[in-house]
């Protein structure tokens, strides 16, 4: 062709058909050799051997891809000490729960599934799940309730072993166990709660139903008015790709001052894939030796095991119940009658009765009087105490709100 001179439309069909043709000799020539690739050395011919001495590039780039594939797929299973191990390792983590002088604990999903709440990246998990093109069913998290492991944090917190919890779960179980709110972060929200942003400070309703129901992505008005402005209220869920903005629940101020005087970390459940793009939860600004000392539970890989002073692979209950144990604690049940949700709920207006269809947390029998003899031995809170749990006087202050109502 002459320097110069522009292909004529023929030229360039010619040329696109000679390069489609080229790639698609090469794909051939990728799948061919990824399955001779698949055969065991001692099975190949005499020309698949040729074949593959006259590819080594390709060979390389499908050899780097299966490895990655692998430990892609060893990082997904789930690995379970052996039972005498795993009480060796919870014998250790116990000295360091003794020891600690700021222990603070990371939840994740893994602490829920016990509460037939799916994960997200198990074997079962919702991401897992719809990866493999498979249906997830829809679990009824008005049925759900604190886990032992739930109960057991709540447990070494009125016990002051623990000074604060940062949860990614929405399912609220956290508070529902007891937990005091100014002891808890929530970090991506609570399903039963919804603010007012309007209102200075932002006024906050915590329903005993799932407020998400007409909520997404970037919409998050729930349908409801606020009962002193009469703005739209909005759910606190911090979906992903999204920045949480909200002062509560998800008390972020809190969750970094806690890491900052933190010299124990201790995860529970999580995959830490979320968590661990928060430099600030990790005290990465420190030096490595001034950072806290890590602990991790969880039957899958994280990306903060090697940094871990001791990873535990367990489910949550029989890591937390070994730990009990040898704290010489006894695990609280959970009483239903004492579930916080009920005494900080604000009820709705005989208008809004139909602005959901959610099922509803349903209170047991006689809880009205439980309330009350509640109320009268619990002490006066000051006006504009932060609300807490059960074990918290907040519980009295919500009970109050509820009946001014």
């Amino acid at each position: 062709m002459a320097a110069g001179r522009s292909l004529s439309r023929s030229e360039r069909k010619a040329a696109a058909r000679a390069e489609f043709l080229r790639q698609e000799e090469q794909r051939e020539r990728r799948r061919q050799v990824s399955r001779i690739l698949h055969k065991p050395a001692a099975e190949r011919t005499p020309e698949e051997t040729l074949l593959l001495s006259g590819c080594q590039e390709m060979v390389r780039d499908l050899e780097r891809l299966r490895k990655k594939r692998e430990k892609l797929r060893r990082r997904l299973e789930e690995v379970c000490d052996e039972p005498e191990e795993l009480k060796k390792k919870v014998s250790k983590l116990t000295v360091a729960v003794q020891g600690a002088k700021h222990l603070i604990i990371y939840t994740g999903a893994g602490i829920s599934t016990a509460a037939s709440i799916p994960d997200y990246r198990g074997p079962n998990g919702v991401w897992t799940m719809l990866q493999k093109g498979r249906s997830i069913r829809a679990a009824d998290l008005s049925e759900a309730e604190p886990t032992l492991t739930h109960m057991s944090i709540a447990c070494l917190h009125k016990h002051k072993l623990i000074q604060h919890v940062v949860s990614q779960n929405c399912d609220g179980l956290h508070l529902r166990s007891g937990l005091p709110r100014e002891s808890l972060s929530e970090l991506h929200g609570n399903m039963y709660i919804e603010v007012c942003t309007s209102c200075t400070p932002n006024r906050e309703y915590v329903r005993v139903f799932d407020v998400t129901e007409r909520t997404a992505l970037h919409r998050h008005h729930t349908g409801r008015m606020c009962h002193k402005c009469g703005a739209q209220l909005r759910d606190t869920i911090v979906h992903f790709g999204e920045k949480g903005i909200l002062q509560q629940p998800l008390n972020w101020e809190a969750a970094t001052e806690a890491a900052s005087k933190a010299d124990v970390i201790l995860c529970l459940g999580s995959s830490l894939k979320v968590l661990k793009k928060y430099p600030q939860l990790w005290c990465m600004s420190k030096p490595p030796r001034n950072r806290p000392k890590l602990y991790i539970v969880n039957l899958q890989w994280t990306p903060k095991d090697d940094l871990a002073a001791l990873k535990l692979h367990g489910k949550c209950d029989d890591v937390m119940k070994l730990l009990m144990d040898e704290l010489g604690f006894s695990i609280p049940c959970y009483d239903r009658t004492k579930d916080p949700i009920f005494s900080l709920a604000t009820p709705l207006r005989p208008e809004e009765e139909s602005s959901h269809s959610r099922k509803p947390v349903v209170p047991p029998p006689g809880l009205h009087e439980v309330q009350l003899e509640e109320q009268q031995q619990m002490p006066v809170v000051p006006h504009g105490h932060l609300s807490g749990g059960w074990f918290g006087r907040g519980c009295a202050k919500g009970t109050r709100r509820k009946k001014a109502s």
